[in-house]
């Protein structure tokens, strides 16, 4: 059967590629466009999510169609592969005792995909909602005059407020309450779900925070009737602890000797993505030298469910991503096609479609930081990410990243001088697409995008929802634009443009370092800095690009979820200090916000 499957997906590719390639015809046509989106966006592929069967289909038909364009393929016969980490699962040795009473996984307790894994045996401090704040309305520390090193938080899930205005709203994250237990000596955190807040009492799923690091500490979430019994020879349960708290607005901690086992076995489960690069050379002696990349990812979220990103997590079917983002990728398909017929081009251009987006640009991260090419040669980067739904009647074309080169928007004007496109500009260079990686670098970029759409992120977004005409509209004005772009005399220069976005995401922040985080950065312990703005907290005090933030006023910052939780505590004008590992060396700065 496995051999017979082969030979359909064989004839599957084969017929498409026949389809989408006419080379006596090196322009961009409506059908070659839409026949890679049909195969991108098949059941074959399954969403092409990275590490699996659909993905290796997905990169074997994108690597397909650049053979027949004759390009050059400058390592590893065109994949630039890496580790990615796609699940998180439980082995066989898990357990929670209480008195020698075994209780079962899925059941009656998870652990948190963020959980260290181990042996654990403590006794048991119950910490109410698990708060420690102050602001200029509220004072809450459930940790006052109790020491509870060497033991088991116990806390409650969400807050006293359970109301859609929740004062506590910026205190009751997972993230934030196990950093707020770990600052205080906890040992281990047991979340548990009051009645008022789930009344259902349904268990947080292993698979929260899957893409997240470790928070160093065992993490598990109980069912009600096991922190039930955990207090039994107390006479108390935990509804009769949440209805006082929410009564009173006050804490009620205490600490409890009965000790909780567990062993927590945690298995990270690691895949292959790949992203698929080429190169057409320039036709210029000397500017061929020089290299302009154009990019679009290809992985999607697979068949969906909790934790990929679908907008539908509960639905367990392909999403297909016909616009997000086969229609990027079959653009640069047939925009690198008619240039390697035309050879219009003085620079070289990289070809690159991205693995492993959807789970945070993780494709082009590893791309600029395992370049295949000389950084410094790459002068200019296009993105296209849903490119494919142009609306018929606004024409509508956002274009991201004009304020990164000097005088981009003029260049951009004249050629759609010629197009009834409505192009609306964006300065930024960070977006939450693969050009932030290159911006990140100092190089210019342009995102090229036609809008979300109902469809985005869910089985519906299919390919008989692409506006085929439009679609070719977009990549003719792409292909003009880059063609501008490879053939101008002058040297393109890169400016610094728009907000730290990655860093601002929450409105509830009320302070900023002015940097953007590396967040492909798992492996490291604590917060890479890829890029820091001009002028602002962190510039100022002299934290550079590459340095690794490791803590902030004396507490830890191990990865960016305690980085963002910690500057959720700061105040503007407030005077920190962050330490720095630079070059192996600490560093201590002084921040004033």
């Amino acid at each position: 059967m496995k051999i017979i499957k082969f030979f359909i997906i064989l004839l599957f590719v084969t017929f498409y590629s026949i389809i989408a390639q006419d080379q006596t015809n090196p322009e961009i046509t409506v059908e070659e466009l839409y026949a890679h989106i049909k195969y991108l966006a098949s059941e074959e592929c399954e969403g092409r999510k990275p590490g699996t069967e659909g993905g290796k289909l997905a990169s074997d038909y994108i690597k397909s169609q650049l053979e027949i364009s004759n390009l050059i393929f400058p390592y590893d016969n065109g994949f630039q592969n890496f580790e990615i980490f796609t699940s998180v699962e439980a082995s066989e040795q898990n357990l929670l005792s209480i008195n020698n009473k075994s209780f079962s996984i899925g059941l009656d307790y998870n652990p948190l995909s963020i959980s260290e894994s181990g042996f654990y045996d403590y006794p048991v401090a119950f910490l109410g909602y698990g708060f420690d704040f102050q602001n200029d309305t509220m004072f809450w520390n459930d940790y006052s005059d109790i020491d509870i090193s060497g033991h088991w938080a116990m806390i409650f899930l969400g807050s006293p407020a359970n109301q859609r205005n929740d004062p506590f709203k910026n205190y009751t994250s997972i993230r934030k309450k196990i950093m707020v237990a770990k600052d205080h000596g906890a040992a281990g955190v047991l979340f548990v779900s009051g009645k008022n807040y789930n009344p259902n009492d349904e268990l947080t799923s292993l698979s929260f925070g899957k893409r997240e690091s470790s928070t160093g500490l065992p993490v598990i979430h109980i069912k009600r009737e096991v922190a039930d019994y955990i207090f039994t020879d107390i006479r108390t349960n935990i509804s009769i602890l949440e209805d006082e708290i929410n009564r009173t607005m006050t804490p009620s901690s205490f600490i409890y000797e009965q000790k909780v086992k567990a062993e927590i076995d945690l298995i990270r489960v690691e895949a292959q993505a790949k992203n698929i690069v080429a190169l057409l050379e320039g036709n210029d002696p000397v500017l061929k030298n020089e290299y302009i990349v154009i990019g679009a990812h290809y992985d999607h979220l697979g068949w969906g469910g909790e934790g990929s990103g679908s907008r539908r997590p509960d639905t367990n079917a392909i999403h297909f991503g016909a616009d997000d983002n086969a229609s990027g990728v079959s653009s640069i398909i047939e925009i690198i096609e008619k240039f390697a017929n035309t050879r219009q081009n003085k620079r070289s251009i990289i070809f690159i479609s991205f693995d492993g987006e959807e789970m945070g640009l993780l494709g082009s991260k590893y791309f600029v930081n395992n370049p295949l090419f000389d950084l410094d040669k790459i002068k200019f980067m296009f993105n296209l990410d849903m490119v494919g739904c142009l609306d018929p009647e606004t024409k509508g074309l956002t274009i991201g990243g004009t304020g990164t080169a000097i005088g981009l928007e003029g260049m951009i004007k004249e050629v759609a001088a010629g197009t009834d496109l409505n192009l609306k500009f964006s300065p930024e260079g960070f977006g939450p697409s693969d050009h932030a990686s290159f911006y990140t670098n100092n190089i210019p970029v342009l995102f090229f995008f036609t809008g979300i759409t109902l469809d985005y992120h869910t089985p519906e977004d299919t390919p008989n929802k692409i506006n085929q005409l439009g679609h070719k509209e977009v990549s003719d004005f792409v292909y003009n634009l880059l063609e501008k772009f490879c053939n101008i005399d002058s040297e393109i220069l890169f400016t610094e443009s728009g907000k730290e976005k990655a860093e601002d995401s929450q409105k509830s922040y009320k302070v900023t370092l002015g940097i953007m985080p590396d967040i492909a950065g798992a492996n490291i312990k604590g917060l890479k800095v890829d890029g820091v703005k001009k002028g602002k907290p962190a510039d100022v005090a002299g934290i550079q690009k590459g340095d690794i933030i490791v803590a902030m006023n004396g507490k830890p910052v191990n990865d960016i979820y305690e980085y963002m939780n910690r500057l959720s505590d700061f105040e503007v004008g407030q005077q920190i200090i962050v330490e720095v590992i630079r070059n192996d060396e600490k560093i201590v700065l002084i921040v004033i916000l």
